[in-house]
């Protein structure tokens, strides 16, 4: 039997805290073994239970969101751990300052309880996550201040390679892309290990800009 996925819970809200945990702990593949109040408990909580998948709020008290985001993809004994944001769509300059500092993905705050779950599930499985009624601002907030790690030309991408980019910037998973393209799992994790390596992208994430950036998500 496969282990679950171990998940931290992050928010300065007691009762939204234990309303997660209750969300969480409910899904058969996930377990939360641990909670914190504040960034700075979310960054030695993170170092002391080792979760696959941090649920993490951005704003609260000292060190927020943001900051705990960046100190936790910062740490190389935390690298297999993927951050996966609480936000408030209308929150655009926390958004993106939680993908610059290593967000892995972004669901909103009063998404039902199938969304959340499934949300934590394809975090942890490596695929970005963006709700789609942020999406678009968050990307279009980012390009204000290019990656420098993004190259701005695509060198030697293929024509199925830009086709697998611009469904990942619409936010559709492997499942939904290898439907869509009618190709094999297995193809579209391939096509996308090229495209990270191809763009000097660190994560899915940066693909998503990468694909605003040359204009094959407008729209």
């Amino acid at each position: 039997m496969t282990a679950p996925v171990r998940v931290l819970v992050v928010d300065d809200q007691a009762l939204l805290r234990h309303s997660l945990r209750l969300i969480v702990d409910g899904a058969d593949d996930l377990s939360v073994v641990g909670e914190a109040a504040t960034g700075e408990e979310a960054v030695v909580e993170a170092r002391t239970s080792r979760p696959d998948v941090v649920l993490m709020d951005l704003r609260m008290p000292g060190v927020d969101g943001i900051e705990a985001t960046r100190r936790i993809r910062a740490d190389p004994d935390l690298d297999g751990t993927r951050v996966l944001v609480l936000s408030m769509f209308e929150l655009d300059e926390y958004v993106s300052g939680a993908l610059r500092a290593g967000a892995s993905g972004f669901v909103l705050k009063d998404s039902g309880p199938a969304q959340l779950v499934d949300a934590i599930r394809r975090t942890h499985d490596g695929e970005s996550l963006f709700a789609p009624a942020i999406l678009a601002r968050i990307v279009g907030h980012y390009l204000d201040r290019p990656a420098a790690s993004i190259q701005r030309d695509l060198p030697a991408v293929t024509t199925r390679e830009t086709e697998v980019l611009t469904l990942v910037a619409r936010g559709l998973s492997n499942d939904e892309i290898a439907a869509g393209l009618t190709i094999s799992i297995k193809t579209v994790k391939t096509h996308i290990g090229s495209l990270l390596s191809k763009l000097g992208a660190r994560d899915r994430a940066q693909l998503v800009i990468a694909a605003y950036e040359h204009g094959l998500a407008g729209g």
